[in-house]
């Protein structure tokens, strides 16, 4: 099994050209799933554990473990879906003739709305770095990017000089699945980024400076993504907001106010890097429960 799954994360790099941050996320799964078949199911040394030997019932009992140890049904379904898509690579293969996730159903998701800052918190958030230092201004203008165009962290922190351009306020970004989209973004994260652009050249590394990265960090490499939630941890307490904002929530926060302020999903769709419009339609949820309300609060009627 252990040869099955390293062939397979080999095929998902080279063939479907996925993130490392996604192909650590699908060893992750693979890995519990055959720690699992080993000590727990099949009682022998996960060198032992044969992808043949693997049935069905071995899949809903993974199923059933998970739900034990407390994991959320979307962290189920996404460690299921690894798992099915290994077989059926298995399967194309040759190395089985069926798959026993096949028959397998995927648990249903709870039904939860994505969190997202009101636009005063978002204010006193972008305002909470000083313009006196230069990685305080580095910040500034972290954070008004991600607000302003509900990147996901990965891209962010991806994102080179040369994939921005100030003048028109637009970037180019290579999302999931390498698709490429362009981004605008308004006046203040220009401005804050080319605040930031004057400090940059005195602080970059000379093995950081031929990729020119955007945002780098205290020793002037590239910023990774686990910084970037640190940096935001730090000025959301500054501002006076109830912790736990990540920063997919400037993500989420992003497209609710786009759509507040009267966009439609196919643009939040093609601004977000969405593949399917069923992902973005969650956040019409946000909008018919802030209609609700104001219409409860104002209508007449719906005081009786």
């Amino acid at each position: 099994m252990r040869e099955l799954i390293e062939e397979f994360l080999e095929h998902l790099r080279l063939e479907r050209n996925l993130s490392p941050h996604t192909l650590r996320a699908y060893r992750g799964d693979l890995e519990r799933f055959l720690t699992f078949l080993a000590r727990d199911y099949l009682d022998v040394g996960p060198a032992a554990v044969r992808a043949e030997d693997v049935e069905p019932a071995a899949v809903r009992a993974f199923l059933a473990a998970m739900t034990r140890d407390g994991l959320a049904r979307s962290s189920q379904g996404r460690s299921l879906a690894a798992v099915r898509s290994m077989f059926r690579f298995a399967c194309l293969s040759g190395r089985i003739g069926a798959s026993p996730a096949a028959g397998v159903r995927t648990p249903k998701k709870e039904k939860t709305l994505p969190r997202h800052l009101r636009p005063g918190e978002v204010e006193r958030v972008l305002d909470a770095p000083s313009a006196d230092r230069p990685l305080e201004r580095r910040d500034r203008a972290l954070l008004e990017l991600l607000y302003a165009t509900g990147l996901r962290v990965g891209e962010l922190v991806s994102l080179n000089w040369r994939d921005l351009d100030l003048g028109a306020r637009v970037l180019r970004v290579v999302g999931k699945g390498g698709k490429e989209r362009m981004v605008p973004f308004g006046k203040p994260a220009a401005a804050a980024l080319r605040a930031w652009l004057a400090d940059w050249e005195e602080h970059v590394d000379d093995s950081a400076a031929g990729e020119d990265p955007v945002f780098l960090n205290s020793r002037g490499a590239r910023l990774g993504d686990r910084s970037v939630r640190r940096i935001l941890d730090r000025h959301t307490a500054a501002a006076g907001v109830p912790a736990g904002v990540h920063p997919h929530t400037l993500r989420h926060t992003f497209a609710t106010h786009m759509l507040e302020e009267g966009a439609d999903l196919r643009t939040i769709q093609e601004l977000l890097g969405h593949s399917s419009l069923a992902t973005t339609q969650r956040y019409t949820h946000v909008e018919i429960e802030r209609l609700l309300r104001i219409y409860r609060e104002s209508h007449p009627r719906a005081k009786l």
